[in-house]
């Protein structure tokens, strides 16, 4: 019998009744069926030995799409399971899970002997052994019952445990290559043959289904390319990503530092305050410019506040308590609360719209301990936050602002930047009504200005849509930081109204801004994005004065005093070392300008000036070097 197939084009082909997503790639082209690796039939991501009994959709996946490389590298840990089996013995090895992630996959196994590096590259080594087999990689349906007795005759118990929890309705599928066999739901490559080029990176430790309860097993992470130049470039990056690691540069810079006293809590040395600083100071001209106002509110308010604004429900896990005054207080997880009610703290005129209120508010929030890293995921943390009060009419308006600002800043630094549309999600509050409003406002803006976007359903906060931007660092990875947020609920929690010009209350609707996200973290990530190498007007010490003996250093003060008149961060090294070893130093240090300072200097009343990145520029009056330096420091070079 024949059916009908409706391809991705939209194109539709007749075929025979069983026919395989191979078949039907092949029937299209042997190119096709070359780079073919697995299908979507009905929007169910499936074998190529899958056949399609009925009239469906189907897509084609091939190894150079996203889907198609997750299929590759799923197989993949496959391999590596089997290697690992085949080298320490089936009975020693336990299967926990497998999956894919992020650039690449990992194996969660429960195995005595500890994992160590050589033991990685004795098991990659197996693993080119079983491609170069190029084992058939074949799917089997099984039920329940047949499942649960093969895997307690291979003495699997994590195995088990996932059979038996599976729904009711699940269909159970295992994978068999060569003498290996492994539940799993699949897709797969048709064989081993197919895998090109791979590396295993690194052991941990991991609880079983991330329960602390559960017993710790092994978690061999790796990561797969189709080709070995992609492989190549992937590790080349990871090792360019280790060396410029925030936590490293920081210690190294002497920008911040983490004390066991408090966990996931940086603390700013006096190189780390200059940059936070500076960026605080840059971030508040431009929203001083901009008609912003600064605020302050308290670190702490009572439990009230947090259940009228909604975020107790959303956040009081994730939130630290104490008792004041036989009242529950909470140290703050947003700013917004604090901006509401100054808004309410007087009566508002039509004429005063848009007031645009911005604070630098320190926040807390209880993370696991597990889940902190550095400064880019911390338990408080200072958001660049600011609240525009604005009327219905002046939505699309003020949006279109702030994404001028957020461009003007993100430009400085250098940064491309992408665009998500985050739509409302399932835990949120208000009517069907407001959110579409407040949707089809977001999307008008971005359509106005022409900007490219990604639609991210369901990611919205609780209280409105979301504009988000990801940033795109040296590196190319992506960061969120900058948020718009439209929100219609909060003012109708804290009963917010301006007098209109028909002398009625009116509420007005708030627009949620950040530009940084959390200081804290774009310290973190500017620090990696220039590998400590920070901009002459962010660096700490912007010039560093190195006299060539003793004898030079009182002429090193007077030039210090110049550029400190200036306005420039400038710092001498007066400790008797060799002029070379202070060089190196001033270098490790990354300072953007190093002053050289001998006989010839003194005599001349000139410096010797060498450039981060451009070396020897020769011999310079000092007065004109500081007006060429405060220029560039102007300009943000």
């Amino acid at each position: 019998m024949e059916i009908k197939v409706t391809l991705a084009d939209q194109t539709v082909r007749r075929c025979e009744q069983g026919t395989t997503v191979m078949q039907l790639a092949e029937s299209i082209s042997t190119g096709l069926k070359k780079n073919a690796v697995a299908g979507i039939v009905n929007g169910r991501l499936v074998d190529l030995s899958h056949a399609i009994e009925h009239d469906s959709l189907v897509e084609i996946i091939t190894l150079d799409s996203p889907e198609g490389l997750d299929v590759y590298r799923h197989s993949t840990a496959h391999v590596m399971a089997q290697a690992i089996k085949r080298i320490f013995g089936e009975q020693n090895v336990k299967l926990g899970i497998g999956p894919v992630i992020a650039d690449g996959f990992y194996y969660d196994m429960d195995i005595e002997k500890p994992l160590s590096s050589d033991d990685l590259q004795a098991i990659e080594r197996e693993m080119e052994r079983i491609v170069s087999e190029n084992l058939l990689i074949v799917r089997e349906a099984v039920s329940r019952d047949e499942a649960i007795r093969l895997f307690e005759g291979w003495n699997e118990p994590l195995k088990l445990e996932l059979i038996r929890n599976l729904p009711e309705d699940s269909e159970i599928s295992i994978y068999e290559q060569g003498e290996f066999v492994d539940l799993c739901r699949g897709p797969h490559l048709p064989s081993t043959g197919r895998i090109k080029a791979f590396k295993l990176q690194s052991v941990a430790g991991a609880y079983w289904r991330g329960d602390s309860n559960n017993k710790m097993l092994q978690r061999v992470y790796g990561t797969a390319f189709l080709r070995k130049a992609e492989l190549d470039e992937h590790l080349r990056l990871l090792e360019e990503a280790k060396q410029r690691d925030h936590r490293k540069l920081g210690k190294e810079l002497e920008l911040f530092m983490f004390s066991e006293e408090a966990p996931g809590m940086p603390f700013y040395l006096p190189n780390g305050m200059t940059i936070r600083t500076e960026l605080e100071n840059f971030s508040r001209e431009l929203q001083l410019k901009r008609d912003y106002v600064e605020v302050r509110t308290p670190l702490m308010m009572n439990q009230q506040i947090w259940e009228n604004s909604g975020h107790w429900d959303h956040y009081k896990d994730n939130m630290y308590f104490a008792q004041v005054d036989e009242a529950k207080h909470a140290l703050k997880p947003m700013n917004c609360p604090g901006h509401m009610l100054i808004y309410g703290n007087s009566l508002r005129s039509y004429r005063e719209l848009p007031i645009r209120m911005f604070e630098y508010g320190q926040v807390h929030r209880h993370e696991y301990s597990g889940a902190l890293s550095g400064m880019m995921r911390v338990r408080t943390f200072c958001q660049d936050d600011a609240h525009l009060f604005v009327m219905r009419e002046q939505i699309e308006e003020e949006i279109s602002q702030v994404m001028e600002l957020i461009d003007q800043v993100y430009r400085i630094f250098g940064f491309e930047y992408r665009i998500e549309l985050s739509t409302r999600p399932e835990d949120s509050m208000g009517s069907d009504e407001l959110w579409n409003e407040a949707e089809q406002a977001l999307q008008n803006v971005l359509e106005r200005r022409g900007v490219a976007y990604r639609l991210n359903e369901g990611d919205g906060a609780f209280y409105g849509p979301k504009i988000d931007f990801h940033i795109l660092d040296a590196l190319k990875r992506s960061w969120q930081c900058g948020t718009i947020q439209l929100d219609f609920q909060m003012p109708e929690k804290f009963d917010l109204s301006y007098i209109g010009e028909d002398s009625r209350k009116h509420r007005p609707v708030v627009i949620h801004r950040a530009v940084y996200g959390s200081v804290d973290r774009f310290i973190g990530i500017l620090t990696e994005h220039y590998a400590g190498a920070f901009p002459l007007w962010l660096a700490p010490v912007q010039v560093k004065l190195l006299p060539v003996s003793d004898k030079y250093v009182d002429y090193a003060l007077q030039v210090k005093k110049v550029f400190e008149e200036a306005g420039i961060r400038a710092a001498i090294d007066s400790r008797s070392e060799k002029l070379g070893y202070k060089i190196r130093e001033a270098q490790l240090k990354k300072v953007p300008y190093m002053i050289v300072l001998g006989e010839n200097e003194l005599s001349s009343s000139t410096v010797s000036v060498r450039k981060r990145g451009e070396g020897d520029l020769g011999s310079r009056d000092v007065r004109e070097l500081a007006v060429h330096i405060k220029e560039e420091i102007r300009l943000k070079h």
